[in-house]
């Protein structure tokens, strides 16, 4: 007999013989002649009711049952006659496949997420995180989806990489030398013969590709050697990462604004039932900050007139707001949340605070990049036309401290057909944060990576 999902039975709404469900049991209640039990196999947020006959073979058994329980479940799908549920299982057989110890530490209670955290191979089994990441992987969904209608191709970008794409430094060393055999300054002998790293961003990668196959992206795992504890760090993380030929800035936000519109209707139309909890349990601002993500077009506004702005505002700000200091996550919430109480596109940012590889600006004082920011998070995806000027590239590369040399391929590109364009990187997780109202980016996550823990 095949398995039937609890997600599929609850959907079609149909009474029928010869059910065959498997999953936890959440609670046992039982009665004279009857143990009532609720079972959930992870596919919804919804539980589905077995009743269980004393008439059964092994009903003391059952009436044991703890909660945590794995069981087998074969009977007969009925209207419910009680409250609370539509469907329910009338069993003809309850398999008991394992038995929870008492000590089970999901008990039919709220749990902190701080604790949850501490038990993270067990924090899906609860409804919250069930609904995450049921959510995650339908927004991972999404994002292909979103971009093979656009007849964009997907590729993969390395994830061991002799390249810093942001020129900071906070990288993840990879070497195959012991301790003692580690030679200062010397890679040499090292496994690539060359200093290696774990991967901040595919873009560069991606710039190859796009200047051959027109429009592609990349989503993968990424890596930052960050000594953040911050709720918005983690030092693994998951990045989108489009890049399109032929397109300058405007394109570039144009497609920002667009996928995150998709993306956002697309989990409202097939996670609603997920999306609910978190609206009436984590944020009851929920619904309203993502009906202004889908209601109207996204405010564009230039760096220097967000820093008027702000300068005017009258707030006191915890760090200072002046030409040539990068926004904080404070300037961009209250932008976005405050002030313009929309999604708000900054452009154009001072090019001493932008990486090597944005687009210089005819005023030689800014670069072509671009920030969104939506409110309850700040900034959610960065990106910027690419510089695509061989001569100006490497100038850029000598005053922020690259070398060129090392970035000869890169550099390289722009010389045979180089053309305009731009790409981006949404932040995957501070997708979810904005998705869920959840504020801390360590319960978007599986399994989160921070400074001084890497358990599970």
């Amino acid at each position: 007999m095949k398995r039937e999902k609890i997600y599929q039975l609850l959907k079609e709404l149909s009474p029928s013989d010869n059910v065959l469900i498997k999953g936890w049991l959440r609670t046992r209640r039982d009665s004279k002649n009857f143990s009532f039990l609720e079972v959930n196999d992870g596919s919804c947020l919804k539980n589905i009711q077995i009743i269980a006959d004393s008439a059964l073979d092994n009903y003391t058994e059952i009436t044991s049952l703890t909660i945590g329980s794995a069981v087998c479940i074969r009977g007969s799908l009925v209207k419910s006659q009680g409250k609370g549920q539509t469907l329910e299982i009338q069993a003809q057989s309850i398999e008991i496949i394992s038995l929870a110890p008492e000590s089970y530490p999901l008990q039919k209670k709220r749990h902190t997420d701080e604790f949850l955290r501490t038990i993270a191979h067990l924090r899906p089994r609860t409804n919250k995180y069930g609904a995450m990441f049921r959510i995650r992987s339908e927004l991972s969904y999404a994002i292909h989806k979103f971009f093979r209608d656009k007849a964009f191709q997907y590729i993969h970008t390395p994830i061991i990489t002799g390249s810093d794409c942001e020129g900071a430094g906070e990288m993840f060393r990879v070497t195959t030398l012991k301790p003692d055999q580690k030679i200062k300054n010397d890679c040499r002998k090292d496994f690539f013969g060359q200093e290696t790293n774990l991967t901040v961003s595919g873009q560069l990668s991606a710039e190859m590709f796009a200047l051959a196959l027109g429009d592609v992206y990349t989503f993968g795992p990424t890596f930052r050697a960050e000594n953040s504890n911050t709720s918005r760090h983690v030092a693994e993380f998951w990045m989108v990462e489009p890049e399109m030929a032929f397109c300058d800035l405007e394109g570039d936000m144009d497609l920002a604004e667009e996928m995150t519109k998709f993306l956002t209707m697309h989990i409202l139309d097939n996670c609603a039932e997920d999306i609910q909890l978190f609206a009436k349990f984590v944020d009851k601002k929920l619904m309203a900050t993502l009906e202004t993500i889908i209601a109207g077009s996204f405010l564009k506004l230039p760096y220097s007139d967000a820093i008027d702005i702000l300068n005017k505002s009258g707030k006191k700000f915890e760090h200072e707001v002046k030409f040539g200091n990068d926004l904080q996550t404070e300037h961009e919430r209250y932008l976005a949340e405050q002030y313009f109480k929309k999604p708000v596109i900054i452009y154009n940012y001072p090019k001493d605070i932008k990486p090597f590889y944005m687009r210089m600006n005819d005023d030689g004082i800014t670069v072509a990049a671009m920030d969104v920011l939506v409110p309850g998070i700040g900034e959610i995806i960065g990106g910027s036309q690419r510089e695509e000027r061989p001569e100006v590239l490497a100038e850029r590369m000598n005053e922020l401290g690259q070398f060129p040399e090392d970035y000869w391929w890169y550099i390289d590109s722009r010389k045979y057909g180089t053309v305009p364009h731009s790409g981006f990187g949404l932040g995957f997780e501070r997708m979810l944060m904005l998705l869920t109202g959840v504020k801390n980016i360590r319960d978007v996550i599986p399994f989160p990576r921070t400074p001084g823990s890497i358990e599970f």
